[in-house]
């Protein structure tokens, strides 16, 4: 949470954070900022400090939103600076930096964040460390770093707006449901209204039309696989690809609010009509390890065992998993689950690695997603919900939805 920022600060031997970028799909800069719309800006956090956000000056009602310490970016005279640079951008770039790192008398280990051009920025730092030796400019390891670390738990905030995309996910994906079931059937496809089959393109303009008209948008598309597809875990499907009844559906759909704010994660698996007996033992097998691996999720659990867990149960199923053959392509191919929040995957990690010290900690969000794979059997199953160890030890499904496999066809 945003409140162990300065002890995790000292923990990491940090006496600053420096933030670059926009405020939008920048989870660093929006861990502070909020959704402003903001199109580029720094922001400073020196430990035991608040944080100081530099803004353009265009867009200083927006800065004004986010009720942090402002400082406009139009007290620095860039011009002038590129005058002295002779027009040479990386060099005013960075003289900049310097301006804004000696004006809130910043010095010590600086740790960097954001979203930038890379090419330039990284030709600025280079400047400003051999321009400002009393600054130590330090890259952090990504899960681990100081940022990730306080998001890997949640306030109350955080988690009603987790909660709040949630419900949009649930309603949207119960349309998807009810515009699914609703077509008439030709030959095991489903048709519309013109007589022509129904694809996976089809069905995801509806759900990129649906979040939008909720205020949520999709920014890492949607995973919405039929027969093969399905079998592979992250393929997204193909669009030209017939909905047909019988086959296993893998719909996982992971929207975020609009301007780059908090997601939210869910999978259901669904065959229309009817299932075959094989697809619906591979299912039944993943409902009873989701069942059993979320009774076993308490708090200080170390995730790596929820994972081994995992594993285990699908093994005495005589299912392949990554536990006996980390490169497995069929089976249970992943891990259990991911945290969740700004990003779509953060901490906590379900990684059976030795070095994962991960623990499951109240106000952890996480995904619990076990999944069954065989593509060459045109079979692929995933259940997934969003959860919250909330802060008695119970762990809670953020925003519910049936696990109803297989879907009936009104015109059946």
């Amino acid at each position: 949470m945003k409140s162990d920022l300065d002890h995790l600060m000292k923990e990491n031997n940090l006496d600053a954070l420096l933030v670059a970028g926009p405020a939008g799909h920048n989870a660093a800069m929006t861990y502070f900022t909020g959704l402003a719309h903001l199109t580029h800006g720094y922001l400073i956090k020196k430990r035991d400090q608040e944080p100081v956000l530099l803004h353009p000056p265009m867009e200083r009602d927006e800065a004004a939103r986010t009720g942090l310490k402002l400082k406009s970016l139009n007290e620095y005279d860039f011009l002038a600076l590129l005058k002295e640079a002779d027009g040479d951008h990386i060099r005013a770039s960075s003289g900049l930096l310097k301006q804004i790192l000696e004006d809130h008398a910043v010095s010590g280990r600086v740790a960097l964040y954001g979203k930038v051009e890379l090419g330039g920025f990284y030709g600025a730092l280079r400047m400003l460390d051999e321009a400002m030796p009393e600054v130590e400019l330090v890259g952090e390891p990504g899960m681990k770093s100081t940022i990730r670390k306080a998001r890997a738990t949640k306030d109350v905030e955080e988690v009603e707006r987790i909660r709040a995309m949630g419900m949009i996910t649930t309603s949207v994906m119960g349309e998807v449901a009810e515009f699914l079931v609703s077509h008439d059937v030709r030959d095991g496809v489903l048709v519309n209204e013109d007589g022509e089959a129904l694809t996976v393109g089809d069905v995801k303009r509806r759900i990129n039309l649906w979040l939008a008209v909720r205020g949520a948008e999709n920014p890492h598309e949607t995973i919405f696989a039929i027969g093969r597809d399905a079998g592979v875990p992250h393929s997204t499907g193909t669009s030209g690809d017939r909905i047909e009844l019988g086959k296993t559906i893998v719909f996982d759909i992971f929207p975020s609010e609009a301007g780059g704010g908090y997601f939210y994660d869910m999978t259901r698996t669904w065959s229309l009509g009817y299932a075959t007996d094989e697809a619906l033992k591979v299912y039944e097998d993943v409902l009873e390890v989701y069942e059993k691996v979320y009774a076993a999720m308490v708090p200080q659990k170390p995730c790596r065992d929820i994972q081994l867990l995992t594993c285990e149960l699908f093994e005495e199923m005589g299912h392949p998993t990554v536990l006996s053959n980390p490169k497995t392509e069929e089976g249970y191919v992943h891990s259990l689950g991911h945290g969740l929040g700004l990003d779509l995957h953060e901490s906590p990690a379900f990684s059976q690695a030795e070095s994962n010290t991960d623990l499951l900690l109240p106000g952890s969000v996480v995904t619990v997603e076990p999944g069954l794979y065989y593509p060459d059997r045109g079979i692929g199953v995933r259940i997934e919900d969003s959860t919250w160890m909330g802060p008695e030890g119970k762990l809670e499904i953020l925003a519910d939805y049936p696990k109803d496999f297989v879907l009936k066809m009104r015109s059946s």
